[in-house]
């Protein structure tokens, strides 16, 4: 059986696959206006290349799942149904975004942003997907995040149907002049051990993450991590698409499986 979930040789469903995205509002070509091309500075786009890279992996997890949950961070823990539809309009235009095609709800513009990426997502490269939400509060201790991933990860084992995970969450906003949180000279040691626990999948290292360091260097993806690395029940194999920082934000995509399993 192949899917989110897959049935091992004892009959029960096996959790099998993650993706990891950034949720930075660019990702939406609406939302650049009528700009192209290459951006100062850069000899490319990078937003194009990101988008790409998002993209791709959310189509791969799409390949093999029906329905997804997906995990942000927030103010407050929240959990929004399959029934949702939000709109970036906040963020300079009206493209709305749901998350089930059955949705017909008054578009929200208030909606968390793993809620419009999600949303984004599923439209773009499974419009038959059904997903959920549920937004971690930003300022979860480590334990507790832990527990969330293994709880998310006995439920998903005790379900049935192609079901996957969305991960969406970014890194230090404080890696140059420019980026949302000014510089910080302390997230760039931070934000490279990030990603080199992201790229090998060290679940060790993502729960060493310090919540108030990485509040500090405003991180807001760190309980996103730590849910991701107690989503796995060992260190699991990572596919990594994307690891760059070209708006002084740390970002990330990457495809997670169980060590010793693909699709």
């Amino acid at each position: 059986m192949r899917g989110g979930l897959q049935r091992n040789g004892y009959g029960y469903h096996v959790f099998s696959i993650a993706a990891l995205v950034p949720s930075p509002p660019i990702l939406v070509p609406e939302l650049c206006g009528a700009a192209t091309g290459a951006v100062a500075g850069l000899p490319d786009d990078p937003r194009a290349e990101l988008r790409a890279a998002v993209l791709a992996a959310a189509r791969e997890l799409a390949a093999v799942t029906d329905r997804w949950t997906v995990i942000g961070t927030g103010a407050a823990d929240q959990v929004f149904g399959p029934g949702t539809v939000g709109t970036f309009r906040g963020f300079g235009a009206d493209v709305r975004v749901a998350l089930s095609a059955s949705a017909s709800a008054e578009p929200d513009p208030q909606h968390p942003l793993p809620i419009l990426i999600a949303g984004w997502l599923r439209e773009q490269v499974a419009p038959a997907v059904s997903a959920e939400v549920r937004v971690i509060d930003a300022a979860t201790p480590t334990q507790r995040c832990w527990e969330l991933g293994a709880k998310l990860r006995a439920e998903l084992e005790g379900s049935d149907g192609r079901q996957g995970v969305l991960v969406v969450a970014d890194g230090a906003a404080t890696l140059s002049l420019k980026a949302p949180g000014y510089l910080d000279e302390r997230a760039a040691a931070v934000q490279d051990e990030l990603d080199r626990a992201l790229r090998e999948g060290d679940r060790v290292g993502l729960r060493a993450l310090e919540p108030e360091l990485c509040a500090e260097l405003v991180m807001s993806g760190r309980a996103a991590y730590q849910v991701l690395a107690g989503l796995f029940d060992s260190d699991p194999a990572v596919e990594t698409r994307y690891q760059a920082a070209p708006f002084g934000v740390g970002y990330d995509v990457s495809l997670w499986r169980p060590a010793g399993r693909r699709e």
